[in-house]
């Protein structure tokens, strides 16, 4: 078996332990293991690894086994020398925000994410190199807000600090009420600026203080439709004070209603309803936010969209087909709802359906939003045994993937590093990938606007 070459290799990996402790960052020791004994069968085990890494073996890859594990790496898609724009990824998720400014030519410098699950999964399918890219889990380690007694001049000199400089920022951030009763003219005193009373306590804090530090170019803040109204709309209406108090215009502010175009329904891509608020800000003072609308986002859909049964495998591990038990007790709380004239139940789809209902994190529960119709017969008794054979079924995980749009209809090109109830978590929490890979689009040429007034600032 041909050994792998010292000069094969760079100075910081010549026995494949550095590439084996990269890949744990993603995958487990017994995955590592397996994909080694496809090259060497029943050399390779969870053990021999660990007593490697603890520094009790020394093997050396062959030239094979090292091509195989690197190539379980992504690829960089962009890099900082043909790079358009800069951007940084917070409360990253998966990295579905991410996906849509990356392919825009924009290079991510930063991401912050702190669901050890999630970042297997974001380090699976971005590349996140060290020399020009940072990882950080918990976003208060940058923005100090944890820490009692801390100035804001420390806070942001930390944050200048440690975040490189970039063009865009993005976030996903939670949504969480304000606490504004107690703030008072004396709390205010000494504050450089006033969301530092109206928004400490809440992770939307964190995002502001970033912005106020760094004051990007552009953001795009993502959040749930329900922001609007949240907290009698409180909320809403302090996020919306901050940004415009940093510095920011933001698209369409002044639409209200049902026909606001910051609300995106991700059923204009996919077969799915999934409505987001998206806030679109540009600095002011670069003025080159004039004429700019999400309300354009609509010429950008597809003029056809796939239908549910283009995103399914044709075969499915019988996993994912609910038990007897889980679909009597799903088919007796829908009746039982339906019968006191409730909406509530079980949402039964098929190839044909142009949408579903919206894929949630609770998806591992039981399914119920989203389930696959097999050929129920709901004229016959639910005890009839040839009926029960034709129990839906959830969703597999790849599929969510596609239906998330991280993945085109019949690929399976996103990788899923973690166990199905964790997957389910993610595509659940996540974004409609196609929404902002049009936002990323909108957005660009306003973007590139404001990185050429900044560098011909920065020459002059």
């Amino acid at each position: 078996m041909e050994q792998l070459s010292l000069d094969m290799q760079s100075t910081e990996d010549r026995s494949g332990k550095d590439l084996i402790e990269k890949l744990l960052e993603i995958y487990d020791q017994k995955f590592i293991g397996e994909c080694l004994n496809k090259f060497s069968p029943g050399h390779w085990c969870r053990e021999t690894i660990n007593r490697w890494l603890k520094g009790k073996a020394t093997p050396v890859l062959s030239m094979a086994e090292f091509e195989h594990l690197q190539s379980l790496l992504p690829t960089e898609k962009v890099k900082p020398e043909t790079a358009d724009f800069r951007f940084i990824d917070l409360f990253a998720g998966i990295g579905g925000i991410r996906k849509g400014f990356e392919e825009q030519n924009g290079l991510c410098v930063f991401t912050s994410e702190w669901n050890k699950y999630a970042v297997r999964t974001y380090k699976a399918n971005y590349a996140c190199n060290e020399k020009y890219h940072t990882f950080n889990e918990d976003i208060r380690d940058v923005t100090l807000s944890h820490i009692d007694g801390i100035s804001e001049e420390e806070a942001y000199s930390h944050i200048r600090n440690v975040i490189p400089d970039h063009d865009v920022l993005l976030a996903g951030f939670p949504c969480q009420p304000f606490s504004i009763a107690g703030v008072s003219k004396k709390n205010a005193l000494g504050r450089a600026h006033g969301f530092e009373c109206k928004t400490q306590g809440t992770l939307f804090f964190d995002v502001a203080r970033i912005i106020a530090a760094k004051q990007p170019a552009a953001f795009v803040l993502e959040n749930v439709k329900n922001l609007k109204s949240h907290d009698k709309g409180r909320t809403f209406k302090v996020i919306m004070e901050t940004l415009d108090e940093l510095g920011y215009w933001v698209a369409d502010s002044d639409v209200t209603g049902s026909g606001d175009p910051k609300v995106i329904d991700g059923k204009h891509w996919l077969p799915q309803h999934r409505e987001r608020i998206v806030l679109v800000g540009f600095r002011k003072d670069l003025n080159v936010h004039n004429g700019f609308t999400l309300k354009d986002i609509a010429k950008m859909a597809p003029a056809t969209k796939p239908l549910l049964g283009e995103i399914l495998d044709k075969e499915v591990p019988d996993k994912y087909i609910l038990t007897p038990n889980l679909w009597q007790y799903l088919y007796d709380y829908a009746a039982k709802h339906k019968a006191a004239g409730n909406g509530f139940g079980f949402g039964l789809v098929n190839e044909d359906s142009h949408s579903t209902r919206t894929l949630s994190a609770r998806y591992y529960k039981d399914g119920s939003e989203i389930l696959i119709d097999r050929g129920w017969d709901f004229n016959k008794d639910f005890a009839d045994d040839e009926n029960l054979k034709n129990r839906p079924r959830r969703l597999t995980p790849l599929e969510c993937s596609r239906l998330m749009g991280f993945c085109r209809t019949g690929e399976s090109s996103f990788k899923i590093p973690v166990s199905d109830t964790q997957a389910y978590k993610q595509f659940g929490n996540s974004v409609v990938v196609p929404v902002f890979q049009a936002v990323a689009q909108l957005m660009k040429d306003r973007v590139m606007q404001a990185v050429n007034k900044q560098n011909r600032k920065a020459v002059a």
